[in-house]
């Protein structure tokens, strides 16, 4: 359970990061460098999606943590990382009630992003980056915290795929997730879900579209965790759709450029199970009686 679940929403200054949290990244205590991250060289923060695998220039005696992303950090992190695999927490429910005039939306039409609501029953799917220094931190404090609206708390990510080759052999580890509160000044609530829908439709803000916000957020439920159901998001989906082709609106505007592909999972080879499946591709041989 989070930090401060089950306790009265924190005021707006819990944006800054737990003192116990910090105290675990500045300690380097939360997680341990991988013998995988031998790659070298430095890549530019927002080109470094398919470079996950490397230490991106940073000393392998930096403190680390792990950042656990349910929104746009899960296609467009922006931020230098060394690992990124897909895994869930427990105890809150994926919601577009926050609203956004910074980057999906404007003062005078916010748009709508996703924030988590506490669910004792419920499961968020998501994916966990790992960073290193304080670079990163910063940046998302920035982002998230001064322009979102967000607060921080920490929580326990659940892999999806267990590895030997990560902090992740089949138990929890704590990871860092950024919430927003009623108490923020841009909160939204709770909405009809055909008004959600028409909101994020018809709004824009200078990072781009608010339905792009939405659909590829979708898109990476459907192609990297398929088989996983999220009713809320999978339904605005799908409303969000309807309305951009009622209102006659291109796709192709919607969507702006594509974002850098992101590795992930990139540890699911190590624990795949033996196979004989190779054996199938073996030509058959027949033998021949010679009549000698």
């Amino acid at each position: 359970m989070a930090h401060f679940s089950g306790h009265p929403a924190p005021s707006a200054s819990a944006s800054e990061v737990p003192a116990h949290f910090k105290n675990l990244f500045l300690s380097g205590q939360l997680a341990k460098n991988d013998d995988d991250d031998n790659n070298n060289g430095q890549e530019n923060r927002q080109n470094n999606n398919n470079n996950n695998n490397n230490n991106n220039g940073n000393r392998l005696d930096e403190p680390e943590c792990w950042v656990f992303g349910y929104g746009s950090l899960c296609w467009f992190p922006g931020f230098q990382y060394n690992k990124c695999i897909t895994g869930y927490i427990r105890g809150f429910v994926r919601r577009f009630w926050q609203g956004n005039v910074t980057h999906r939306g404007t003062e005078d039409k916010p748009g709508r992003v996703a924030t988590l609501v506490e669910d004792k029953e419920g499961i968020t799917w998501g994916c966990a980056y790992r960073i290193t220094g304080n670079t990163a931190l910063e940046y998302l404090k920035q982002r998230e915290c001064t322009l979102g609206g967000y607060a921080t708390l920490e929580t326990k990510f659940f892999p999806r795929v267990a590895s030997y080759d990560t902090p992740f052999s089949g138990e929890a580890v704590e990871v860092l997730v950024y919430i927003a509160t009623q108490e923020n000044a841009h909160w939204l609530g709770e909405a009809p879900l055909e008004l959600v829908a028409h909101q994020i439709a018809t709004c824009r803000g200078p990072s781009g579209h608010n339905a792009e916000y939405l659909l590829r957020l979708a898109l990476f439920m459907h192609d990297e965790i398929p088989g996983v159901r999220d009713e809320h998001l999978f339904e605005l989906e799908r409303l969000v759709l309807e309305e951009i082709y009622r209102l006659e609106i291109p796709l192709s505007s919607v969507m702006g450029r594509n974002p850098d592909r992101i590795r992930r999972d990139s540890h699911e080879d190590v624990r795949r199970p033996p196979s004989f499946e190779f054996t199938s591709r073996i030509p058959e041989t027949k033998l021949r009686c010679l009549n000698i």
